[in-house]
């Protein structure tokens, strides 16, 4: 098994966080994770990108090849459109649909999100909204890994301990609405591609 992830985001919306959530839940389960450093300007509205390579077998480099991404999991649609060289010919894009206009340039939203879901495997998530929802307007990370949670090759309640873990010195009701934000991506995942709730 080899499953390539390419987190992207800006900064100050927690693509670190999420990443070691999934290596920390990986490597529980058994499985060999290997991180990159995170890629990217880390003032808050840069733009920010981590490799993660999950495995079955020793991973030689922390660098996903070109082609090879299972997945390109992004907290900003923008940022999911600059790694498409990365996917893999079956990948997946998992994207949130709220933008941050940090470019003069930024196109049209509705061309946005034309171009991410012309790709078979792409979904947008209302990250933002669902984080709000949950009591944890700053989780929309977690709203991601949660939608993300349905195609990682990892339990969800492995995921659900460790971001009890990474979120434990913050205190039980920062764990508690995060754990709510990570299930509301679930559901919104679900629902937009048909799955059950369990699946």
């Amino acid at each position: 098994m080899k499953y390539d992830i390419i987190l992207a985001g800006v900064g100050g919306q927690g693509v670190l966080s999420l990443s070691g959530i999934i290596a920390l839940s990986a490597l529980d389960e058994g499985y060999y994770a290997k991180q990159s450093e995170v890629h990217g300007m880390a003032q808050r509205g840069g733009a920010v990108s981590a490799n993660l390579r999950l495995s079955d077998k020793r991973i030689a480099s922390g660098l996903v090849p070109r082609g090879s991404a299972s997945l390109i999991l992004s907290m900003e649609p923008l940022e999911s459109l600059r790694y498409l060289e990365y996917l893999s010919p079956g990948g997946a894009i998992v994207a949130s649909s709220d933008p941050i206009i940090n470019i003069p340039n930024y196109p049209p939203l509705s061309e946005l999100f034309e171009k991410i879901l012309s790709f078979p495997g792409a979904i947008l998530v209302d990250g933002a909204r669902l984080a709000k929802n949950a009591g944890a307007p700053k989780a929309s990370n977690m709203v991601m890994a949660g939608a993300a949670s349905h195609l990682l090759p990892i339990s969800v309640e492995t995921m659900e301990r460790f971001i009890g873990t990474v979120f434990r010195k913050k205190g039980d009701k920062v764990v508690e609405t995060n754990i709510k934000a990570f299930h509301a991506g679930r559901s919104a995942y679900a629902e937009e591609t048909g799955l059950s709730h369990g699946g």
